[in-house]
């Protein structure tokens, strides 16, 4: 299969990027997606395997591919397809951009890394095992070459489930005259060289091995012979890494010997555990942040563009990998002490206030910045618990308006934005707003920022015009003392455009979200994440304005310069293709659409499960299309699959829900079945009118469909009074804007 440059009239390989044991892996382009991925071609078996050893080998590659396929998480390599070719095997992954480990030794001539990189790799690879290991999944191959570090920092395992598969196919090395199948002899558990069975904690020891190599520039037993290689992690106590290095902090050397504990019982627990060890050691040792560590040359950009991210959000949330060093101490002058209270011990000068030692101060740094860590693992509502303990403390000790005391309570905003707690939000959003002008002033930049914030929860509660109100003011500002190209100037821009197209402005919006578009393409370049977030809101705006052609082209450069940045199972990338669906149908191009929409379920499926609302919302789009080109049969299945689930998870009165029951109805309109679809759309636009009201514009089109089904039923007077009813209901609510389209 090697010599071949297409595979299935899909993967044409281009040039080999890796070879190893177990095969070759080629740079290669998917033809139907229009992507770059990276294609394993396994090593063909020897000639003369038996035929039931073959069998069992493909449908074992079949099953571990498929659990491989099924893992889904930042910091695992993407497995997007399988199969066999001209008798071998193949595997398709994501394409990954970086270096190994073992290469980034090599680069730095296997001189070891700084701390806080081995500490950020530490996580992230913690992080990445306790999910896999949480499915049930064991490594068993875990070394620096299976662990790679993209050009943006993440850092992702590779080849989980076919490591296992090495072994039983026979291209590990062997050990001379032993017979005990093995990977590498440096990174190998104790259990795993004594032929036991293993668990999660082998992949621990193996990890203790690689952070060893990482720390000290060589892995714990680093003989030449085999042999005693393999002793050496069966009988001999490694030395403990600062005997190599004394710089590294105690917390470090700790959690790598607890890994390497020759016990598996002895090791951390699970790789949970070990992710808070270091989190919590990194919080009391206050290590330097962690730069990412690109493979090529940055292009030269302005010095504050590093802060810049995806999506609608109003402002950044401060990320514990580019917050500043908290050893600087406080961030700002000291304030009144509150009317309330009573401070024991020393005064401090004329405050009335104790000041507190720089130890308090820094544990309070550190307590922040485990709030911001929690955030980032997008445990919300534990982050908000941390913050909100963190923002009282801070209260007491340095004032209300202190500027870390506000920023404690904002990261409780954010907090209670993120966990559905809106209106919380807005107040707590507010206050910090009405803070930082008292201490800070009205135009410096932290108090934009809680402004800005204040808005954008007032566009998740539907009040976008008071939020227009305060978009305009705050983009004032920040034109006036941060210039027209600051990220934060364009941000608030960028919202603004997405804000007036709720408010039905729809020509304003696409001008503005195209001027802002432009700059961010002129500041950052074509591809950067926000530069796309600002053109997928400018081909939002064209297709509200029925220019779909226009729409249809913009949608797919995002949904590419998204698959290039952010990868192919990205949501922004899923939502991109999505849109493309969207404009399709709206064009009349219904087989391209539904071609699109079933690839987009078997993704979102793969990648969030059947359940979830964005699975089910490219059900419904696929369902829809199968209407459009007269396969209702098809069409009124789907609508009740989809319909039920979508009752199921979201409540039988979600708007969602009842877009899925009113295209149930269509499909029995369509085959003739007029009773029964006259039944689902009365109850379609009663649960409208009691969700969003009587005046509604889906209410009103709700009552015009059940109109239409009367009509079609013969009862012409009673279609025609419930006309006239929809007709002076919407004579009565003419001017409301009409919400976004529905899914």
């Amino acid at each position: 299969m090697a010599d071949t440059r297409l595979i299935h009239g899909r993967f044409r390989l281009l040039d080999v990027i890796g070879r190893g044991g177990m095969g070759e892996v080629w740079r290669a382009r998917d033809e139907s997606l229009e992507r770059r991925v990276a294609v394993k071609v396994l090593k063909p078996l020897a000639p003369g395997s038996e035929e039931s050893f073959t069998r069992v080998l493909r449908e074992r590659f079949r099953r571990e591919a498929r659990v491989a396929a099924a893992l889904q998480h930042r910091g695992v390599t993407v497995v997007h397809d399988f199969g066999e070719y001209e008798g071998g095997l193949y595997l398709v992954m994501e394409l990954l951009e970086g270096r190994d480990l073992s290469q980034l030794l090599d680069d730095g001539e296997r001189h070891p890394l700084a701390v806080p990189e081995i500490v950020d790799i530490a996580e992230q690879v913690a992080a990445a095992l306790a999910y896999t290991h949480q499915q049930g999944i064991v490594h068993r191959d875990l070394k620096p070459a299976n662990i790679m570090r993209l050009d943006d920092g993440t850092v992702k395992i590779c080849d989980f489930g076919i490591a296992r598969l090495g072994a039983d196919i026979g291209f590990t090395s062997r050990l001379t005259g032993t017979g005990i199948a093995m990977g590498t002899p440096h990174y190998m558990s104790p259990e795993q060289i004594g032929g036991t069975d293993v668990d999660h904690r082998s992949d621990l020891y193996s990890l203790g091995c690689v952070l060893y190599e990482l720390c000290t520039g060589a892995p714990p037993f680093d003989q030449e012979d085999a042999w005693a290689v393999l002793v050496g992690h069966r009988d001999t106590e490694p030395r403990p890494l600062r005997e190599h290095r004394p710089e590294l902090p105690g917390y470090l050397d700790d959690a790598v010997l607890a890994l390497l504990a020759k016990e598996p019982e002895l090791r951390p627990g699970d790789a949970g555990e070990l992710g808070r060890r270091l989190a919590e050691g990194r919080a009391a040792g206050l290590p330097s942040a962690v730069p990412a560590q690109p493979s090529r040359p940055a292009p030269r950009l302005p010095s504050w563009t590093k802060g810049m991210t995806t999506g609608h959000k109003a402002t950044r949330a401060p990320d514990p990998a580019t917050a500043p060093d908290p050893t600087a101490g406080l961030t700002g002058e000291w304030t009144a002490p509150p009317a309330y209270g009573r401070h024991d011990g020393a005064v401090g000068g004329e405050t009335g206030r104790p000041t507190p030692s720089p130890e308090a101060v820094a544990a309070l740094v550190a307590r922040h910045r485990a709030g911001l860590s929690l955030g980032r693992l997008g445990r919300w509502a534990e982050a908000g618990e941390v913050h909100r303990a963190v923002a009282a403390e801070r209260a007491h000790v340095l004032g209300p308006d202190h500027p870390d005391t506000l920023a404690s309570r904002y990261e409780l905003a954010f907090t209670l934005s993120r966990t559905g707690r809106t209106a919380d939000a807005l107040r707590a959003f507010g206050k910090v707003a009405d803070g930082r002008g008292r201490a800070l002033g009205p135009d410096h930049p932290e108090t934009l920022d809680a402004r800005q914030e204040t808005a954008y929860v007032l566009g998740r509660l539907g009040r976008h015009f008071e939020a227009h109100q305060v978009y305009v003011a705050v983009l004032a500002a920040r034109e006036r003392t941060q210039g027209p190209d600051d990220p934060d100037t364009l941000r608030c821009r960028h919202n603004l455009a997405f804000n007036l197209s709720r408010l039905g402005r729809l020509e304003e919006s696409c001008a503005m979200a195209q001027e802002v578009a432009a700059a961010r393409t002129r500041v950052l370049g074509a591809g950067h994440p926000d530069t796309l977030a600002t053109r997928y809101e400018v081909a939002y705006a064209l297709g509200l304005l029925g220019r779909w052609i226009e729409a249809l082209a913009t949608y797919r450069e995002v949904a590419r310069g998204r698959a290039a940045a952010l990868g192919p199972d990205h949501l922004d990338t899923l939502a991109a293709r999505y849109e493309i669906g969207v404009s399709l149908g709206r064009l009349g191009r219904s087989r391209e659409a539904l071609e699109l929409y079933g690839e987009l379920v078997a993704d979102r499926t793969r990648v969030d499960g059947p359940d979830d609302e964005e699975t089910l919302r490219a059900r419904h789009g696929l369902g829809v299309n199968l209407g459009r080109l007269d396969r209702w049969e098809e069409a009124l299945r789907e609508a009740r699959d989809v319909c039920a689930l979508r009752e199921r998870v979201l409540g039988r009165e979600h708007p969602d829900t009842l877009v899925s029951a009113r295209e149930v109805a269509v499909g029995l309109g369509r085959l003739g079945r007029w009773s029964e679809a006259l039944d689902v759309y009365r109850r379609v636009a009663e649960c409208r009118a009691r969700v969003l009201g009587a005046g509604h514009p889906d209410t009103l089109a709700g009552r015009n469909d059940e109109a239409n089904c009367l009509e079609q039923l013969g009862r012409g007077p009673e279609a025609m009074e419930l006309y006239r009813e929809v007709a002076a209901l919407r004579r009565g609510s003419a001017g409301l804007p009409r919400p976004g389209t529905a899914p």
